[in-house]
């Protein structure tokens, strides 16, 4: 059952359906469009702005990525992926931004001709998609190095258009699915959420501790890659997600349905969606006496869920601001902050070359609760945020302020809120050596 206080259905919906097994050997498909709709690369941001995080540095300039195929350096190799941009696409708006990863022995092509899952025609001009190319057809990320060639394509693209850094997305069907589940595992703080289509352990888990938004679909019949091997990747973030355990209905072998289950007690922000299908290995599950493909309009619901209000980047060519900019715009603390003490602060690095992001976890060890909070810290020298998640940063560089966002405001007695960033270096990669919450010093775990 999904969680209180959310937009959709609040039961498990059993549907009637039959669908189609595929065999081990997959091809490019176009898939159904669904129901129409009513780092390594580029120059770091800078200024000031509160707009420094939910809008990237490509904001209020000329876009320099079109509609095509492009190639960047990965890893010491030439890799591509293939953009598509909104319909009259704005610069001054910052875009949703989803990643479709294909299966072996697919391509990027493949997922473009099929709609980017299906999810291009529920969009409504509203997202931006990217469709990156796996190396030998493939997801293996030996070394990590897909999860890389990710970062770098976030940094590229974020760079050359506006995006809002919030609200990034990743899906994709067996091996892409297991790609999208690397990526829940190593980059929780960076994605928003993640939808993962018959997938596997096969593209690694690097991490794998931290909550992310999950949505998960698999065959019963799957002979490719089984289901018990995909409600071991569910637990893995209903654990995570501190979602409270339960043994979901799945339907009945041969009786053409499909169940859906929202998992309860989930930590704010961090819902679980796990839905069981009568099928093999297919990312077009089908109900029975229907010609619907349901997975993605659930999908887009999934993640049309997360709203970030971001600010709008500059209005011209010029990073950052030229004036000051306002304060937040949620309420300041309605109780009293911390005393010296009153929290604890755990922050964990990953470097690589000339980026680094890191994970910013926060813990109220007092008696009351905060409501409206701002961190600050200084960065090491030579470090400028470049994006971040669930907070805003100001400035980019220097003593820098994270405040709260609107979903998050809130930290109860020995409750915990997940921020981070992602930022360039110049070879300092070291943390903060202190954290102030409300102006009340953090003890440093």
């Amino acid at each position: 059952m999904r969680r209180a206080g959310h937009r959709r259905r609040p039961t498990i919906l059993v549907l009637t359906g039959a669908a189609t097994a595929m065999g081990a050997m997959l091809v490019a498909t176009a898939l159904p469009s669904g129901a129409a709709p009513s780092p390594a690369a580029g120059t770091a941001a800078s200024g000031a702005g509160v707009g420094v995080l939910a809008a990237s540095a490509g904001c209020g300039k000329a876009p320099t990525l079109a509609n095509g195929t492009h190639s960047i350096q990965s890893g010491g190799r030439t890799r591509t992926f293939v953009l598509r941009r909104p319909d009259n696409y704005d610069n001054n708006r910052p875009y949703r931004l989803v990643f479709g990863f294909h299966w072996l022995n697919g391509n990027a092509h493949s997922v473009v001709s099929g709609n980017y899952y299906g999810l291009l025609p529920l969009s409504n001009n509203s997202t931006i998609f990217v469709a990156p190319e796996g190396l030998n057809a493939g997801w293996a990320n030996s070394g990590g190095e897909d999860v890389t060639f990710t970062d770098n394509m976030i940094q590229t693209i974020t760079n050359a258009l506006c995006v809002d850094t919030q609200q990034l997305y990743s899906l994709g069907f067996s091996y892409g699915g297991g790609m999208s589940y690397a990526l829940a595992c190593a980059r929780s703080t960076v994605f928003r959420a993640v939808a993962i289509y018959s997938g596997g352990v096969i593209s690694g888990c690097n991490g794998g501790t931290q909550p992310i938004a999950y949505l998960q679909a698999h065959g019963l019949g799957d002979n490719v890659l089984g289901i018990s091997g995909a409600r071991s990747m569910r637990d893995r973030f209903v654990a995570n997600n501190r979602c409270n355990s339960a043994s979901p209905p799945e339907p009945a072998q041969g009786s053409g349905r499909h169940t859906e289950f929202h998992y309860s007690g989930c930590a704010a922000g961090y819902p679980v969606a796990w839905y069981a299908f009568d099928g093999g290995h297919t990312p077009t599950p089908q109900d029975s006496g229907t010609n619907a493909y349901w997975l993605p309009q659930e999908t887009w619901e999934f993640f049309t869920q997360f709203q970030s209000n971001p600010t709008p980047g500059p209005t011209n060519p010029t990073p950052g601001p030229t004036t000051p900019t306002p304060g937040p715009t949620t309420p300041g603390p309605t109780t009293p902050p911390p005393s010296s003490g009153a929290c604890r602060v755990t922050s964990t690095v990953n470097a690589w070359n000339t980026g680094l992001t890191e994970s910013i976890t926060i813990t109220n060890t007092g008696t009351s609760a905060v409501n409206g909070w701002s961190l600050v810290f200084t960065l090491p020298g030579g470090q400028t945020i470049t994006s971040g998640w669930n907070a805003s940063y100001s400035p980019a560089s220097g003593q820098v302020t994270a405040r709260n966002a609107s979903y998050n405001a809130a930290i109860a007695p020995n409750a915990s809120v997940s921020i981070g960033f992602q930022a360039t270096h110049t070879g300092n990669t070291a943390r903060p050596s202190s954290f102030t919450l409300n102006g009340a010093a953090c003890t440093l775990a």
